[in-house]
Parts: structure tokens; sequence; C-alpha cells
């Protein structure tokens, strides 16, 4: 079994974990206090913990052994985890989830680090895809991590719901424990050959955030392919607040993880296909007509209370999500200097996730104080209630569909800008950043 391989099943298991614990919070949260305002903060912390330490963990993973980062990920995760366990055994006003309480906000808060730290494991693979594959068989490569990622999804979806209703989150973050243990001890015994890294003497051993906008801003057009990521997440914030609440609105919370389990499938499909087709010639191109099919099932998908309507959408929105990644992995994996990569795909997390929160944040309060109310018995109820329906459910169903409207809008934009036509450029020219063998 190749180092590669070995990877893929690892970080198979560690996703699991890590995704388990996500959407088991947010299951959890809901079901205890039946707030969409609840889910959407959390969301929103996640998202801004995230973009905020998404340059350092790149740091980390450019100047430090990328498999022994991937091991101190999975131990910290423990760590976090742990942490959170012995708060909620000893805390009765987090076993309630009072909001109120800012003991439960401190519980979700050490949960979330513990999936957060798990984040460098996804800033590391990239790398490694790099350093390990092809420079013609990337694409391929990146579609197994879609794969991998799709069946974590899968399991993860399944797992959460049942978890949730049979034993809350002390087992829930009973077993995340046990599995990141689990995961640093077998990646313990991967053995990858590093040494065929090349980096500059000079090299700062930190941050140096200064350096890496430079290598962004040289390689033309890559910083508004990362902007435009940054604006398509900016409404993608929107599905991290309210997809779980619109869910549960229409089903229990078994059901609701079975649907995500079902229609995971999606990305282990998805990401076969990439495996075993690619990408095309420009990725980039791939990457806008994608884009450009998500707005337009976002903007449908809730158009009338229906589960059938729900599932298909998740399962297109799903489908077409590992295209999206795999195309601006494969992109830059080839533009940028590998001894650079972790910092700049770093960078791009955070970028691309800084607008995210902003989203989060707003849209949470502003769907439970406005939209809800606009479509339960306001001036929306009335004038497209008897054909879109009306309730609070239908509140969070307009706020999808605005949402999917504007990224139609964005995507058109960016297809007719001269930053795409600078960067499809610059991958077709630009040669192979993998370090010589």
């Amino acid at each position: 079994m190749q180092p590669f391989h070995h990877l893929l099943a690892n970080n198979l298991v560690a996703n699991v974990t890590n995704f388990t614990v996500w959407f088991a919070l947010t299951f959890w949260t809901f079901l205890e206090t039946q707030s969409v305002f609840a889910t959407g903060m959390i969301a929103g912390i996640y998202l801004v913990l995230t973009a905020m330490l998404g340059i350092w963990f790149g740091s980390l993973v450019d100047h430090h052994g990328k498999r022994v980062m991937m091991i101190v990920s999975s131990l910290a995760s423990c760590t976090f985890y742990a942490l959170a366990l012995g708060g909620y055994a000893l805390d009765p006003s987090i076993r309630a989830a009072e909001v109120s309480s800012p003991t439960f906000w401190l519980f979700i808060l050490v949960s979330m680090f513990g999936m957060i730290v798990g984040n460098i494991r996804m800033i590391a693979l990239p790398t490694l895809v790099t350093l390990l594959v092809p420079e013609d068989r990337r694409d391929k490569a990146n579609g197994l991590v879609g794969v991998v990622s799709g069946i974590g999804f899968l399991t993860t979806s399944a797992i959460s719901g049942f978890l949730v209703a049979w034993g809350g989150m002390v087992a829930t973050l009973t077993i995340a424990i046990a599995l990141s243990i689990l995961v640093a001890l077998h990646l313990s015994f991967v053995r990858i050959d590093e040494a065929r890294e090349t980096r500059d003497d000079a090299e700062p051993n930190r941050i140096d955030l200064a350096g890496t906008f430079r290598v962004v801003l040289a390689i033309p057009g890559l910083f508004a392919l990362i902007l435009f990521s940054c604006f398509n997440n900016l409404l993608g914030g929107v599905f991290m607040a309210l997809m779980d609440a619109y869910g549960l609105s229409l089903m229990k919370v078994e059901e609701w993880g079975m649907l995500w389990a079902v229609t995971s499938s999606a990305f282990i499909l998805s990401g076969a296909l990439i495996a075993r087709t690619g990408l095309g010639a420009n990725p980039i191109r791939t990457l806008l007509f994608v884009c450009l099919a998500e707005w337009i099932v976002a903007a449908i998908f809730t158009i009338q209370s229906s589960i059938p309507l729900l599932a298909i959408g998740c399962f297109l929105w799903l489908f077409l999500g590992p295209y999206a990644e795999a195309a601006e992995q494969t992109a830059m994996q080839k533009v940028v200097p590998y001894e650079r990569q972790g910092r700049v795909f770093g960078f791009a997390q955070s970028v691309e996730l800084a607008a995210s929160p902003l989203t989060a944040f707003l849209i949470a309060p502003l769907t439970q104080f406005v939209f809800v109310p606009f479509m339960t018995d306001g001036a929306g109820a009335d004038a497209i209630g008897d054909w879109f329906g009306r309730g609070p459910e239908r509140g969070i169903a307009l706020v999808f569909t605005i949402t999917g409207l504007l990224g139609v809008i964005l995507t058109i934009i960016a297809f007719r800008s001269r930053s795409y036509r600078l960067i499809s450029t610059a991958y077709a020219k630009g040669p192979d950043s993998a370090p010589a063998a």
C-alpha cells in the first residue's frame, strides 16, 4: 500500500471523527434550544476561528514535517475533546444547553477547537499530493481525496444523527477521543520521504504573511481566484448557518442524519468521476461552471416545502462541491512554488473563509427576527404565501432562494472578468511546482 493511500485512509478516519463532532454539536444544540440563532452562532464561531488560524496552520505545514504536523493535529483534537467532555460532565448548565450560560459557549468553543485543529491536515494533504503524485495525474488524485471526503460525509451524517439520539454529546466526544488516538498511532508508522522538498535557507521560519502575499500577487489572476472563492463562501455561509435548522424543521434528527448519509454518496460519485476523467484542460473554467450550477440549485431546492426536493438539492450541491475544490487545488498545486504551498493554501483558506463568518453571524439573527416573521404572518406571507408557503421554515427557505440568485450573478461576472483569463493562461503555461526527485 503506497504512502498516499495510507494518507487517504488515515484522513478518512480523521475527517469522520471531526465532522461527527461538528454535526452532532449542531444537531444537539438545535434540538435542545430550538434556536436558529444558536446554530448560526456555532457556524459563525467555527468560520471565524478557521479564518484566523489558516495562515498560521499553513506556516506550520511548511516549516515542519507534514506527517508530523498531521499527528500533532490529531493529538491536539484528542486533547480538546477530552476537555469538552470533562466540562460537560461537571457543569449542569452545559448539559441543559442554557444559551445564556457562559460555560455552555465555552463548551462549544473548546469542542470546535478540536475540529479546527484538524484543518492542519486539510492544508497538509494537498501539499503531499504535489509531492507524491506526478502533475499529469494530480487532478485525478484530488478526485480520490474527494472520494474520501464523500465517504466521510456519508458515514458522519448517519452516525451523528443516531449518536445524538442515542448517547448525546457524551457518546460523541468519547468516540472522537478514541478515534483521534487511533489515527495518530497509525500515522506514526507511515513513512513519507520529504527530503525531496527544496527550501531556500533564507526562507524565514515564521508566518511571513508579507512574503506569502507577494507570492500570491506574483501569479497572474491567483488573488482574483481566491477572492472569487471568498465571495462564493460569503454566500456559502448561509448554508452553514441555516441548513440544519431547515432540515430539522421538516424531519426528525435521525431522518435528517440518514438523508445526509444518502445524499453524501454524491461526494463519492463525484470524486470517483474526477479520479477517472480528470477536470479537463482548464480547471479554472471547470470551477466557474460548477459554481454556476451550484447556485442555480441553491435558488430552486427550497422553492417548496418538500423533502424529495430538499434531498435532490442536497445531492446535487454535494455532487458539485468536489469538482470546485479539486479544480482550485489542482490549479494552485501547479502554479504555486512547493516550498510555499502550505502558507498559500492556508492564506487561501483564511481569505476564502473570512467572509463566511460575517454571513453566518448576520444571517442567523436576520432569518430569526426578519425573514421568519416576514413569511409567517408578515408582508411576505401575504404576497407570496399562497404558492411559496407560510411559516418559520418558509422564512428560512426564502433566504436560500435569494442567496442562490446572488450567487448566479456573481459567477456570471467572474466568467467575464480579465482575471479569469489571466489565471487560465498562467495554468496553461506555468511550469510544474513539484520539487525535483
